[in-house]
């Protein structure tokens, strides 16, 4: 089987910050090129008993960024009644869960950029502490790079393309 979407990992060695943050990218990047040239039924197929599909993996990630990015770090409003987690709705698009990827990522790469110090804390504490960006970026890039994982699997299910 040809890995079709092998990449090398950031090189990027310029301070903490830019580490940290390249490597979250990355692992975005990488989640997002397993949707790329499959359908929407291709998307939303499930491959695992458990329902799992790339498009709800792409969704579920989407409200991570929001809710500890916006959320956690920039203290805006957020309910987790409004989460879909990784059922994607019959009326939402591939496209639009898409998108709403891309902005969400979009809007923490600039709370990032607005924190700026890997030691700023987050607005919102958990479990009544309040996390550094430091922590925030190694959690959001575990959780990234677990579900890049699970969207490797489930590609090479479905049409056999493989890497990262």
């Amino acid at each position: 089987m040809a890995e079709t979407q092998r990449e090398p990992v950031p090189r990027v060695d310029t301070g903490e910050l830019d580490v940290a943050h390249a490597f979250l990218k990355f692992q975005r990047h990488c989640v997002l090129k397993k949707t790329e040239g499959l359908t929407d039924d291709e998307l939303r197929r499930p491959m695992v008993a458990s329902g799992t599909s790339i498009l709800g993996l792409v969704q579920h990630l989407a409200e991570a960024e929001r809710g500890w990015f916006d959320h956690h770090l920039g203290g805006a409003d957020w309910s987790e009644e409004d989460e879909l987690g990784m059922t994607v709705p019959a009326d939402r698009t591939a496209d639009e869960v898409i998108a709403a990827y891309r902005a969400a990522i979009e809007a923490s790469d600039q709370a990032i950029t607005a924190a700026a110090d890997p030691e700023a804390l987050m607005a919102i504490p958990i479990d009544g502490m309040r996390k550094s960006l430091r922590w925030l970026l190694a959690h959001m890039t575990t959780e990234t790079a677990r579900h890049a994982g699970h969207a490797d699997i489930l590609r090479e299910q479905l049409d056999g393309t493989t890497g990262r």
